[in-house]
């Protein structure tokens, strides 16, 4: 059965299996990749991105073209892709030619128009990137920059910051993030076993004080004051 191969036609095994073929290599490729081609689409992510997806959808709906071709021009883009992203480490004028710098586009509340310009963004934008950052005066930013992602970092000038315990020169709590120890009714051993706790000592809490089991639980953490937050089905 050479489902891989170009034919006349194809039977609906053969269509499910290159379809199998196909998504199964597109995830390998996807975590090659790495997140940084996933979720920062830069010149050179966008790039690869949009190239993989084109040649690797055409034989998936095409009965005439053949598989290995596409997953060969693949696999030599994702290779020329992971060498670019060794030259932007390694050779910063390689960097600086795909990967322009920051763009002013507000610097202590005035709007750079230039900047806007060329950004390639308009006003809407920018005043939509504030409403997204609650931030509902442009004169109370001190900076903000157009970065290469994409995305707008909006730093605010110092007097509408919130007040901070460090600000105000109190003490406060050192961070801890909280165990999660349930999660989609099971228990985490591994969670408990760091807490110095078991699973006896789980559910009796949860009966002691939710009269419930941990079936019942979408999620339960426990913070460093061995204080149980617990989330159920609804």
């Amino acid at each position: 059965m050479d489902f891989h191969q170009s034919q006349e036609t194809l039977t609906i095994l053969e269509w499910i299996l290159r379809s199998l073929v196909g998504f199964s290599f597109l995830l390998i490729m996807a975590r090659v990749l790495g997140q940084r081609a996933i979720s920062q689409l830069r010149i050179l992510d966008f790039v690869i991105a949009l190239v993989v997806g084109d040649i690797i959808a055409h034989p998936l709906s095409d009965q005439q073209l053949a598989l290995k071709g596409p997953i060969v021009t693949t696999i030599v883009l994702v290779v020329l892709y992971s060498g670019g992203i060794f030259l932007t480490l390694k050779w910063p004028r390689f960097r600086k030619l795909l990967n322009s710098g920051p763009i002013t586009i507000i610097e202590d509340g005035k709007i750079f128009y230039k900047g806007l310009q060329k950004a390639r963004i308009s006003l809407d934008i920018l005043l939509e990137e504030l409403r997204v950052a609650k931030v509902e005066d442009v004169q109370k930013v001190a900076l903000a920059l157009w970065e290469a992602n994409g995305k707008i970092s909006i730093f605010l000038d110092p007097k509408y910051n919130p007040l901070t315990p460090a600000a105000c020169q109190m003490e406060s709590e050192t961070f801890e993030l909280p165990r999660t120890i349930i999660k989609d009714g099971k228990i985490n051993a591994k969670e408990l076993d760091l807490v110095h706790r078991d699973e006896g000592w789980v559910i009796s809490k949860l009966r002691s004080v939710y009269h419930t089991d941990v079936a019942n639980v979408l999620l339960a953490t426990l913070d460093s004051k061995d204080n149980l937050n617990v989330i159920f089905y609804h």
